[in-house]
């Protein structure tokens, strides 16, 4: 049957090739745990069976994980819909419920009943229904496309996606669907979901706990950041997603976690299940180098430069840094990442191990005939391509990094999309948010930054927008009198100034400066976007050809898909390493190394009065190590990455002992290359969570719901 077929192809790992995993690398699919790893994950220490985990016909471990947001995970720990998450997952909703007369970013925030919490909106959680396979239909309506037209291949395979994910939903209005590839696109699955829409935040601590360290510990071990966040679900009176009500009441989940006290010791088994966001651990050597060079080089530059901007302005301002709190940890979250990961490739000669596998790869397609004659060139036709695409995507990047982060371009460009109907009223809708977290003076400041640095590194006239050519002829070259002009002229830094202009019948909005700028700039970039994308396919089919090959390769042993933020288990165990010669890294941290790390004088590292009360008075409660000392944070091996930030942290029996919410910086390459001797799970211990809680937070009620296992 095709279901075999897909397992036997998927089921694969040549042992003494250069790919060989190991047990605490891969990020598995739920529906293949049965064949591809329990019996692994038995031995390594788990109690459960793989229907436990994953089961569509009973509650499992898998109704208590969702999509939180629009890029974390989260986990409901009781009957009443409670939900644990990252502090930075739940940042960007904190933000918004902030004002300066209600900072809950600096402050924290704790309802003291149901009544007390807050409506988070815009916030939604998905829960994951079921995955269905649906290969056999996807590869045999794509080779019947295959010689049709692009545009012609597109709509069939639009209307077979659009059949499959009706089926798998039926009369169910309640659930979504969606076909997604795996595999570089050599297996395929509709995966079921079910959204809900009423989130209201519970609680969390101040910054000063919950981003304790902040930029300067970012991707660092050791760690003593509570970083945690709670929420509560809410559905109608029949437990079904609905729009925000104050009628409507908790959810009750299929399934919520247990949470245990017991905490760890090395090489304890874990298991963290989530929905990691993306990984490309089977790039070619020029892939690696297009990372590096192309992608990566150009964030660091770019937001580097923004962010120093920005730094200035929120110390200076508590109203501008609640406005651009989230805007900016999400920036400074991905450059940091990107120098780690450049510097990585580095240490580890990641290009060069790369081009040992695909000599190996090339050996083995050598071998016979026909693997020559289906395998022979894919590796040379990526890396080719790629290579090819160097220059404009660099330049593209830029584009995206620099010029396309003036504020007020994306403003106007939203009432520029409203076609028809009461423009102002639209408008005022769709723009109500930006405004709130919007500082025209600072996004004037930052504007002439990012003009600047787009061109000094991109110095292709033919990839430079015209305007560049007008600030020369009409401002002298001066780059901060066109964006002046910009700013002093253009009716969209203000919504009372907006409303008031689009209200007028004789409005012209060609005529705004910052909609010639948004013009001019789409002029510019679009022909080079359109110009790479004649490459997509062909490529496309490389990476498939190759993915298909390293399948076949591999044998008989698992191995997993790249992450594409599709719910994935991960199993690993609790340890440290030995990050460099003579220096080793414990696996547990506590609230002592809080107390050493305190400085005042410094905003990353401030201490509440009252956490170092409680440090003083080793007022800890059950919530203590044996030998009396508080855990914060722990270590483990398991293989994550963006996107599983919030994710649950089990232990053998599926318990939650932490929160997973960070990587370690000696492994910022992972996304591309699994270090099993590096590569480290950042987590917040449980225990850490209930004392903030309990303790610290006086929101002793929330843990009444909770199933504690002392």
């Amino acid at each position: 049957m095709r279901k075999n077929r897909i397992i036997s192809l998927v089921l694969a790992l040549l042992v003494s090739s250069p790919f060989s995993l190991f047990a605490d690398e891969g990020m598995w699919l739920l529906p293949l745990l049965e064949k591809m790893n329990i019996k692994d994950m038995q031995k390594a220490g788990l109690k459960l069976s793989a229907k436990q985990i994953y089961d569509i016909n009973n509650s499992s471990l898998k109704d208590a994980i969702m999509i939180f947001g629009g890029g974390c995970t989260a986990e409901v720990v009781s009957n009443q819909g409670l939900v644990f998450t990252n502090h930075h997952c739940g940042y960007s909703s904190i933000q918004k419920l902030s004002s300066t007369e209600h900072d809950y970013l600096r402050d924290g925030f704790w309802a003291m009943n149901l009544k007390e919490e807050l409506p988070a909106q815009g916030l939604t959680v998905t829960f994951i229904d079921r995955f269905i396979d649906v290969t056999d239909v996807m590869l045999s309506a794509q080779e019947q496309v295959k010689d049709m037209k692009e545009a012609e291949q597109e709509q069939v395979m639009r209307q077979v996606r659009d059949s499959l994910t009706k089926n798998a939903v039926g009369d169910n209005k309640y659930l979504n669907a969606r076909v997604v590839s795996f595999y570089q696109g050599n297996v395929f699955y509709v995966v079921v979901s079910k959204t809900f829409r009423d989130i209201r935040f519970v609680g969390a601590p101040p910054s000063s706990i919950g981003k304790f360290g902040g930029e300067t510990d970012n991707w660092e071990w050791p760690r003593h950041t509570g970083d945690f966040s709670v929420f509560r679900i809410y559905a109608d009176k029949n437990n079904n997603p609905a729009d925000y009500s104050p009628d409507n009441v908790p959810y009750t989940p299929k399934k919520f976690l247990s949470i245990s006290l017991k905490g760890y010791q090395p090489g304890d088994f874990t298991m963290v299940i989530g929905f990691p966001g993306s990984t490309d651990r089977y790039l070619t050597s020029q892939e690696v180098v297009q990372r590096r060079d192309v992608q990566n080089t150009p964030r660091i530059i770019a937001r580097t430069a923004k962010e120093n901007v920005w730094r200035a302005a929120m110390r200076a301002d508590q109203k501008i840094n609640i406005q651009y709190a989230s805007k900016f940890a999400s920036s400074s979250n991905y450059r940091k990442n990107s120098i780690g990961m450049n510097e990585t490739f580095a240490k580890l000669n990641t290009v060069v191990r790369r081009k040992e596998e695909e000599r190996a790869f090339k050996e083995w397609a050598s071998s016979t005939a026909e693997r020559e004659a289906k395998y022979g060139k894919c590796i040379d036709v990526i890396n080719e391509l790629t290579e090819k695409q160097s220059k404009p995507y660099t330049a593209v990047n830029y584009y995206m990094e620099t010029l396309n982060n003036v504020e007020l371009a994306r403003v106007a460009s939203s009432f520029l999309r409203i076609r028809e109907g009461n423009k102002a009223e639209a408008f005022k809708k769709a723009s109500e948010s930006f405004y709130k977290d919007y500082s025209p003076e600072l996004d004037r400041q930052t504007s002439k930054v990012l003009l600047k640095t787009f061109k000094q590194y991109v110095t292709e006239p033919s990839y430079q927008p015209a305007f560049y050519k007008t600030i020369e002829e009409k401002f002298g070259g001066d780059i901060d009198k066109y964006v002046d002009n910009i700013f002093d002229n253009s009716v969209f830094t203000s919504p009372e100034k907006a409303i008031a202009a689009i209200s007028q019948e004789d409005f012209n909005a060609q005529s705004d400066p910052i909609v010639e700028y948004i013009m001019q700039f789409s002029t510019s970039v679009l022909p080079i976007m359109t110009e790479m994308r004649k490459d997509e396919q062909e490529l496309a089919e490389a990476k498939k050809t190759y993915m298909k090959g390293l399948m076949e390769m591999r044998g008989k042993a698992p191995i997993y898909p790249d992450a594409n933020f599709t719910m994935r288990l991960t199993y690993g165990k609790v340890g440290g390493y030995k990050p460099k010669d003579a220096v080793t890294y414990d696996y547990i941290t506590t609230l002592e190394g809080v107390m050493q790390k305190e400085n005042p004088n410094d905003p990353e590292f401030v201490v509440p009065s009252k956490l170092k009360e409680l440090y003083n008075a080793k007022d800890y409660g059950r919530y203590a190590l044996k030998d009396g000392r508080m855990p914060v944070c722990f270590l483990s091996n398991n293989d994550i990455t963006g996107g599983n930030s919030g994710s649950d942290v089990l232990n053998a029996k599926g318990e939650l002992i932490g929160l997973a919410f960070d990587g370690n910086w000696e492994a910022m390459s992972g996304d591309i290359i699994f270090e099993p001797n590096l590569q480290r799970c950042i987590n917040v211990d449980i225990r850490y969570v209930l004392f903030i809680i309990d303790k610290f937070g006086g929101a002793t009620w929330l843990l009444n719901e909770m199933d504690i296992k002392s």
